[in-house]
């Protein structure tokens, strides 16, 4: 198995720390980059990973050249970065005729932008070594819309339109683009939810549950492996069955 370098932002949020444990098991080395000045999450984030192979680097991701400084230090002291996963999210909701517009403004930076800032610094590397895996989380409510979530339904809409463009960009030099989206994930966002609310989301959902953080892991491992080549531009759902389309 050849080893990997793999970069996750949003890498110590509950989805994050799924996935950073994930492309450890399959033997890569790992990066998660996720906001500063949080020591506390991140010496949790660092007890939860059981020794494996997964360092953390702070970084805002809105930030273009801060993104830049960040890939170039990783490339020149490991060689390059062959996985990326855009896994920077926040929510800011309201009804669009409450919205104001730095709600807007801050998710379609994070969400979006975000995973414009990662991917240009990093593509062209992954291209020119032949190899690449990139996987975006979306979310359901980038495919049905979501009851005051305009700001964040459009990103996460957006960032499936990005991943298809990009994969035919890229498709020859053996890089892959694909997004996956999520539904309801049993995570700290999910559970401030009221529980009667919650309990009306599971009686929807055709497997009965919640997903687990770890259910998104296992789709980002499958869609980073190397025997996964031929795979790209998808979108893939893991929702429980929740919204069902082809």
């Amino acid at each position: 198995m050849t080893q990997r370098i793999a970069l996750v932002s949003g890498g110590i949020g509950g989805l994050g720390t799924a996935i950073c444990r994930a492309l450890a098991h399959a033997g890569h080395r790992v990066i998660a980059v996720d906001l500063g000045g949080r020591d506390e999450r991140v010496a949790g984030f660092h007890a939860a990973l059981d020794g494996l192979d997964v360092s953390f680097a702070p970084l805002d991701v809105t930030d273009f050249d801060a993104c830049g400084a960040l890939v170039a230090r990783l490339e020149a002291e490991h060689g390059g970065i062959d996985i990326l996963v855009n896994a920077a999210g926040i929510t800011r909701d309201a009804r669009l005729v409450k919205m104001d517009k730095r709600a807007w403004d801050d998710v379609l930076s994070v969400n979006l932008d975000g995973v414009f800032n990662l991917c240009r610094h990093v593509v062209d590397g992954m291209a020119a070594r032949g190899h690449g895996r990139i996987v975006n989380i979306s979310s359901i409510n980038g495919q049905t819309g979501q009851f005051g979530q305009t700001n964040y339904a459009a990103a996460k809409a957006g960032m499936h339109g990005f991943t298809m463009s990009l994969a035919r960009e890229v498709a020859r030099k053996g890089v892959t683009v694909n997004s996956i989206s999520p539904g309801y994930i049993d995570t700290e966002m999910t559970r401030a939810i009221r529980e009667d609310v919650r309990e009306q989301i599971v009686a929807g959902i055709p497997t009965g549950r919640m997903g687990q953080p770890d259910d998104i892991a296992r789709a980002v491992a499958f869609l980073t492996a190397d025997a996964s080549d031929y795979l790209t531009g998808v979108n893939l759902p893991v929702n429980g069955g929740l919204f069902m389309s082809f």
